[in-house]
């Protein structure tokens, strides 16, 4: 079965409530690499109850939809899906420490590349407090479906494209961030439980020497490499934060996030030099004013 547009925009999303509390919100920062230094006080209070912080990206694992592309009638091979960019979009700074939230997710668009050249699905999901209905967060994320391209439908994106940093000029910063080697063990308990991220055999068989990173893990320690470095470690410094996923990270491996300040703009890319690869690009954060 084909891509159907008409049905992807108007899949039967079913909200999603979901409460998280200081516990989680705890665990969470600690699963992103957070207070590696117990003795870091700009970073524990992201993991200590006392003035507890919210870390920024935290709404990335709230109400997720489920594996909904998995549904035959969607006509997306699940098995051939990647996730091509993210962004995360904060409309509450800072983020309460718990709160009962519910998630709204539908399809905003989808672009066909042509024939063996896959589709792109763009996705949103729009969080809000369920006691209030006050906005939290909206998040954005583009799933690259590579084997389904060619039915037939639009060649226009939804939204702007990802800009590229600014390479022809030396980074402002650069920020070495280590992970550590079963940081996926710990992230998957905040939503994606994929065995790719845990079970050896599942890593070879997709062809990889081992678990991988999730790559929305990698996005939070882009986003702590900003925070670290010129965000001073305000949970309310940070606006927006979007990036393109280039590879996977293997736990374990060191993350050098290169950053560009233009303003309250900052653009970044991460790489792991051990082995010259890009894993992030086009990212951007916009900073509070």
């Amino acid at each position: 079965m084909a891509i159907d547009v008409d049905r992807l925009l108007n899949w039967p999303f079913e909200d999603v409530v979901q409460r998280y509390d200081a516990r989680d919100a705890m665990f969470y920062a600690l699963s992103v690499g957070l207070c590696a230094d117990p003795m870091d006080e700009r970073e524990l209070r992201y993991v200590y109850e006392k003035d507890l912080a919210v870390f920024p990206t935290l709404p990335a694992v709230l109400c997720h939809p489920g594996p909904w592309m998995a549904d035959p009638r969607s006509g997306i091979d699940r098995s051939k899906v990647v996730h091509g960019e993210q962004r995360v979009v904060l409309h509450r700074r800072p983020l309460p420490t718990a709160a009962t939230v519910r998630g709204r997710t539908r399809v905003v668009g989808v672009v066909d590349k042509g024939e063996g050249r896959g589709a792109l699905i763009y996705q949103e999901r729009r969080l809000v407090d369920d006691a209030t209905g006050e906005p939290l967060a909206t998040l954005l994320q583009t799933s690259f479906a590579r084997a389904d391209g060619g039915f037939g439908g639009p060649r226009e994106a939804p939204v702007p494209a990802l800009e590229p940093v600014p390479d022809a000029t030396p980074p402002d910063v650069v920020a070495e961030m280590p992970t550590f080697a079963n940081q996926a063990l710990f992230y998957r308990l905040n939503a994606d439980r994929n065995p790719l991220h845990a079970e050896p055999a599942v890593a070879r068989r997709a062809g990889f020497e081992r678990p991988i990173l999730h790559g929305m893990c990698t996005f939070a320690v882009a986003a702590h490499a900003v925070l670290k470095t010129v965000g001073g470690y305000d949970p309310a410094s940070i606006l927006d934060i979007e990036a393109r996923f280039s590879a996977p990270v293997f736990p374990g491996e060191t993350i050098s996030v290169e950053m560009w300040r233009q303003g309250r703009t900052v653009r970044f890319r991460a790489s792991v030099p051990t082995r010259g690869t890009k894993v992030l690009d086009h990212g951007r954060v916009t900073l509070a004013g």
